[in-house]
């Protein structure tokens, strides 16, 4: 029997909101939830009971509400969620109470601003009069090459006010990576800056966005935030943000009415495979779904305050801010994560008494290898701490409860850019096992099948939803017929959606992620995540990091693993024997690499996860369509013909 790292105590479990929803949902229906396993059977198998049940009792602000949260049950896609209700997100995001904090802005510069709720409320009425001055509309389009500060989540709630469309890249993207994304969807107001920090760093962007603007005939404004006070973004109407507000003290503050399905968000796939996807998130799908996860799974209460380490180019910056709607206060950090030391990010948590505090993986291991012990009596406020990005591993899980906290609930939480939200998450009723994310989110009907479309328990397989949940994209922009989506998430199974996860539902009915499916090993017509791999090679101290991938060697495919050592270390035999012998005794022999290369820099999207596609198609001498999704797109040049000769 596997020993739990975390259970929660009766106290600890009395005072959760999802203690609380099980009992309210539970009398409203006519029953007794006695576990966590019923409710989420009740959420799956009476759906618009159970997602209606979530408006209420997360107090969803809405003109009108539906007399049928679901119809179409039994098609997916094609399901049809709360047909006639009527509401705004930004109106969800601003009930807090005047005084309350809304924002803790912190800046890698050094800077602090808060704004309370009734601040955050001026200064997105005065951005929502200048947006309708521009003729931006229901179904218009804003985007925003924007650092994680407090103006930017303004403009983001102005646009949404009105019924327009937010879409967001970070100020790091390069030129070619913004017009990728921007240029497909026409955006009417671009938001900016004039640079940012990074790593002790200034970048000046002026010139870059300059650029980006004369190849956007669709921008007719320009509107810039100056966190350097440096150089001027050029072009016929470009507008200071802090003028536009002092302009515009007192406008009124309206918010447009929208259907449920109604366009909110464009995020972006990754783009290292193509030109990226175009993702439409819906208004009422995106809110429910994160006031679910809020409130419920991350136990999420007013007044608590919520911190992801995000940038606007990723998925969890719009999860951050929905905290707004559950009445929190959000810290937005702009700058590294890691400067001046991998435990920085802790001292912020300290200062800002942050309840629920998140990270990728990566981070968890880079303050693992740097060694922080949390020191006695820190973290007093902090209950929460999330994980994403990529799987955590067994040891981060064991260094957290060891070396930073043990009262606390350690979410590994897994979803992604297309769901804008997760499938298996968090619970704070529920035992921490190493390893594992705890459960399926409610009312997601998550299940591992195997290449047969069979439901598999303790075995590896394709994550999928086998039904509808309302935070499926309306559509990818520009897809008129539907088929670019069909065939993203639909084709492998009829009606159910296919991830591209390899996993596992283990014996305690958590989750493993393997890693994507698109990037499982398959030596000897054996399926191996490469998150497998990772797990062992992390504990190789002189490893810093490393990016595994499969070589074609006539009909078969062998395991190939480069490695990025730490500083001052070489890869030598003994090293390299350290490896293959960790691998072999904690995965099996079959994960052992044939090759193990040392290589200078690794491939890693723009939210920090390595790229193991590009690395792929690069060893076999195959171009790769696109790198503008990638941080550090230079690091491909080192894989190509680096295998030359290995096979002799």
């Amino acid at each position: 029997m596997t020993t739990p790292l975390w259970v929660p105590s009766k106290e600890w479990v009395q005072k959760t909101h999802m203690a609380s929803f099980m009992h309210a949902a539970g009398q409203k229906c006519g029953t007794e939830f006695s576990h966590y396993g019923d409710l989420h059977a009740w959420s799956i198998s009476a759906k618009g009971d159970f997602w209606q049940a979530i408006w209420d009792y997360c107090g969803v602000v809405s003109k009108s509400q539906s007399d049928q949260p679901l119809r179409h049950e039994d098609q997916f896609p094609g399901a049809v969620w709360f047909e006639g209700a009527r509401l705004n997100f930004a109106e969800n995001c601003l009930q807090g109470d005047d005084e309350a904090l809304a924002i803790i802005e912190r800046l890698e510069s050094g800077r602090r601003q808060t704004l309370t709720y009734s601040q955050l409320r001026q200064r997105v009425a005065a951005v929502r009069a200048f947006l309708k001055e521009q003729g931006v509309g229901v179904g218009d389009r804003v985007a925003g090459m924007v650092p994680n500060t407090a103006d930017t989540v303004v403009a983001m709630l102005a646009t949404a006010s009105l019924g327009a469309v937010w879409s967001s890249c970070s100020p790091d993207f390069g030129t070619n990576g913004a017009l990728d994304r921007f240029g497909q969807i026409e955006p009417k107001v671009l938001f900016t800056c004039d640079g940012y920090h990074y790593s002790g760093k200034t970048f000046n962007i002026c010139e870059r966005v300059s650029t980006i603007l004369a190849s956007l005939p669709s921008v007719k404004a320009c509107v810039v935030s100056r966190l350097l006070n440096d150089g001027q973004v050029e072009g016929s109407t470009v507008l200071d943000f802090e003028d536009l507000v002092s302009e515009r003290v007192g406008a009124s503050l309206e918010f447009t009415q929208l259907p449920f399905n109604h366009p909110l968000y464009i995020l972006y796939s990754s783009g290292t495979t193509g030109k990226p996807k175009c993702i439409v998130h819906s208004v009422g799908g995106t809110l429910l779904q994160h006031l679910k996860e809020h409130q419920l799974h991350a136990d999420i209460h007013e007044g608590d305050r919520l911190f992801f380490y995000t940038t606007c180019g990723w998925m969890m910056w719009n999860w951050l801010v929905s905290g707004l709607a559950s009445k929190a206060t959000i810290i937005l950090y702009d700058g590294a994560p890691v400067y001046p030391s991998a435990s920085a990010l802790f001292e912020l948590i300290n200062q800002e008494q942050v309840t629920a505090f998140g990270a990728s993986a990566r981070y968890v291991a880079a303050l693992q290898q740097e060694g922080y012990v949390a020191a006695p009596h820190t973290l007093a406020h902090l209950r929460v701490m999330l994980s994403t990005g990529s799987p955590l591993a067994h040891e981060s899980f064991e260094y957290v409860y060891r070396d930073i906290k043990q009262d606390i609930c350690l979410a590994s939480i897994s979803g992604g850019t297309d769901i804008v939200s997760s499938f298996v998450l968090g619970n704070p009723l529920l035992p921490v096992y190493a390893g594992q994310i705890q459960c399926a989110g409610l009312g997601m009907d998550v299940q591992v099948w195997n290449d047969a479309g069979v439901r598999v328990y303790q075995d590896k397989g394709e994550l999928v939803c086998a039904s509808p949940f309302p935070s499926a994209p309306i559509s990818f922009w520009g897809d008129a017929d539907g088929s670019k989506y069909h065939d993203a998430y639909f084709a492998q199974f009829a009606n159910v959606w296919a991830h591209g996860d390899f996993a596992e539902q283990t014996a305690e009915g958590g989750f493993v992620i393997y890693g994507r499916s698109d990037a499982v090993l398959n030596p000897g017509g054996v399926r191996i995540g490469t998150a497998e791999i990772y797990r062992q090679v992390e504990q190789i101290p002189e490893v810093l990091e490393s990016v595994c991938v499969g070589q074609r060697v006539g009909d078969d495919v062998r395991v190939v693993l480069f490695v990025v050592m730490q500083a001052g270390q070489a890869l030598t035999d003994e090293v390299i024997a350290n490896i293959k012998r960790s691998i072999r005794t904690g995965a099996s022999p079959r994960h052992v690499p044939a090759v193990i290369k040392a290589v200078a820099d690794i491939p890693k999207t723009r939210s920090g996860k390595i790229s193991e596609i590009p690395v792929r198609k690069a060893i076999h001498g195959e171009m790769v369509n696109n790198t503008e999704g990638l941080s550090n797109p230079e690091s491909l040049a080192l894989y190509f013909g680096i295998l030359d000769g290995e096979l002799a």
